[in-house]
C-alpha cells in the first residue's frame, strides 16, 4: 500500500512545478481572503477572539485583522477566525472545505515574522492548500458526514506543511509535522451556526504554526499518526483513499477552488448564478421553480426566514433578493428589514424548491414562468470552468465592494508584481 504520509511529505518538502493558472488562482484567493477578513473584522466572534489574544500580550510578531499584532500562534488563531466570520471565503467542493482560511493565516504570520518575499509565501500557500485538499480526499466524505469539519481537520495539515515549507523543513521533518498535526487537528460540524464554526478555521491555522515550529526545534512525534494504527484516519472515520494521491505534483486540484460571489451559504450559489443567467426581475415572475441536490434541502432551504442570518440559508429569500435588486454580494444586504419587505413575501410565495437527485451538489436548475407566458430555464454548475480573466474580474469586483477599489488594486498589484509579506500583512490589518 502506498505510504500516504511519505508521499505528502515528499511533495511538501521538495521542488514543485506550479502552473500559471495555479499561481494566479492562489493570488486571487489571497486577495479574496484579505478582503473578506477585513470585512469581517468587526464581527462579534472576531472581536472576542482578537481581544483575548491581545490581552495575553507577548511578542508582536504578526499583524491582525482589525488592528494590533500578536505572537505567531495567536495571530493565526485570530486571522483564521476573522476571515471565516462572514463565511464568505473560498470553498473546494472535492472535500467540502475552505482552504484559504486555514492555510493563509498561518503562512502569512510566519512569512511576515521571517521577512519573506511574497513569491515564497504564495508557493508555500499553494502547496499547503493542495495538501489540505488531498488529505480531505484521503479522509473521504464519510469523515465529513460523521460530523468532522474538513476546514479544521484537513486544513490543519495543509497549514502545517505550508509553514514547514517556509521554514525549510526536509521530508523527514515534514513527516513528523504531519504526524504531530494528527494529534492537534480538530473541528466539529456541531459548531455550525455558532461562533465555533469560524473558530474552527482559526484552530487549524494556529495548530499548523505550532506543529511546524515544534518540529523545527527538534520535537519528536509519531510520524505515522496520520494513517497508522490508532492514527487520525482510523479514529476519525477516514476512508484512507489512496486515489487522493493521483496526479500529486503534476495536477493542481486547487485550481478548481470556488470563490464565493454571494455573501450567503455556498449551497445557494448555483441557483443565484442560474438566476443571474436568466436575468430574473420581480415584475416578470409568475412562477419560479428551483431544483437542487437533496443535501442542500436541510442546509439552506429555510422557507421564510425573518432574520438576516436566516436569509443567508434560504433559496427563496436570496433569489427574491436578487430579483428585487438587492446586491447579494454585500454582507450588509442580508438584514431583518429585507426579510420583512412586503415585496419579498409576495415573491417568495411564487418560488418553490425541490430536491433532485439527478443534480450534483454544485448544480441547480431554475424554471421560470414569466407573466407574459414565456417559459425559460437553465442549469448552472459551480464546477463549470471559468476563464482566468472572468474569475479575476469577479474576485476584484467583490473585493472592491468590500474594501474599496483603491485598496483592491494596490493589493492585487502587490501580489502580481512582488513585494514582501510584511507589506501584505500591513494591508491586511487595514
Amino acid at each position: 500500500m502506498t505510504d500516504f504520509t511519505a508521499a505528502l511529505a515528499t511533495f511538501a518538502a521538495g521542488p514543485v512545478s506550479t502552473t500559471a493558472q495555479a499561481r494566479v488562482v492562489t493570488s486571487l484567493s489571497v486577495l479574496d481572503w484579505v478582503a473578506v477578513g477585513r470585512a469581517g473584522a468587526s464581527e462579534p466572534v472576531s472581536c472576542t477572539v482578537r481581544d483575548m489574544v491581545l490581552a495575553e500580550g507577548g511578542n508582536a510578531q504578526a499583524h491582525l485583522f482589525g488592528g494590533g499584532a500578536a505572537p505567531l500562534r495567536g495571530a493565526a488563531l485570530v486571522n483564521g477566525t476573522v476571515s471565516h466570520a462572514l463565511d464568505y471565503d473560498d470553498t473546494h467542493f472535492a472535500h467540502i472545505g475552505h482552504p484559504s482560511v486555514a492555510i493563509l493565516p498561518a503562512v502569512l504570520a510566519v512569512a511576515e515574522w521571517d521577512d519573506r518575499i511574497l513569491v515564497d509565501l504564495l508557493e508555500a500557500a499553494l502547496v499547503g492548500m493542495e495538501t489540505s485538499i488531498r488529505v480531505g480526499l484521503w479522509l473521504g466524505r464519510g469523515h465529513y458526514q460523521a460530523g468532522f469539519h474538513q476546514t479544521a481537520t484537513s486544513g490543519a495539515f495543509g497549514a502545517a506543511v505550508a509553514v514547514g515549507r517556509l521554514l525549510g523543513l526536509d521530508k523527514t521533518q515534514m513527516r513528523s509535522v504531519l504526524g504531530l498535526t494528527a494529534t492537534r487537528a480538530a473541528g466539529l460540524k456541531a459548531q455550525f451556526g455558532t461562533m465555533g464554526k469560524p473558530y474552527n478555521a482559526g484552530l487549524a491555522a494556529s495548530a499548523g504554526v505550532e506543529t511546524a515550529l515544534l518540529v523545527q526545534r527538534g520535537f519528536q512525534a509519531n510520524a505515522d499518526a496520520l494513517e497508522g494504527t490508532y492514527g487520525f484516519g482510523a479514529t476519525h472515520q477516514g476512508a484512507a483513499d489512496q486515489n487522493a494521491l493521483d496526479g500529486l505534483g503534476d495536477e493542481w486540484l486547487f485550481e478548481t477552488v470556488s470563490h464565493k460571489f454571494h455573501a450567503c451559504c455556498h449551497g445557494l450559489h448555483a441557483a443565484l448564478e442560474a438566476a443571474r443567467a436568466l436575468d430574473i426581475a420581480e415584475p416578470e415572475v409568475a412562477e419560479l421553480k428551483i431544483k437542487t441536490h437533496p443535501r442542500w434541502m436541510s442546509v439552506c432551504n429555510q422557507l421564510s426566514p425573518t432574520t438576516g442570518l436566516g436569509a443567508k440559508f434560504s433559496y427563496r429569500t436570496v433569489i427574491a433578493m436578487q430579483a428585487l435588486g438587492y446586491d447579494t454580494a454585500l454582507p450588509g444586504s442580508y438584514t431583518d428589514k429585507v426579510c420583512a419587505d412586503p415585496r419579498m413575501t409576495s415573491l417568495q410565495d411564487r418560488i418553490t424548491v425541490e430536491a433532485d437527485e439527478s443534480l450534483s451538489e454544485t448544480q441547480a436548475h431554475l424554471a421560470l414562468l414569466r407573466r407574459d407566458g414565456v417559459r425559460r430555464e437553465t442549469t448552472h454548475d459551480l464546477m463549470t470552468p471559468m476563464s482566468l480573466s472572468d474569475r479575476e474580474d469577479r474576485v476584484r469586483v467583490k473585493a472592491s465592494k468590500l474594501i474599496g477599489t483603491d485598496e483592491t488594486d494596490a493589493i492585487w498589484s502587490m501580489l502580481r508584481t512582488g513585494g514582501r509579506a510584511r507589506d501584505l500583512a500591513e494591508r491586511m490589518a487595514g
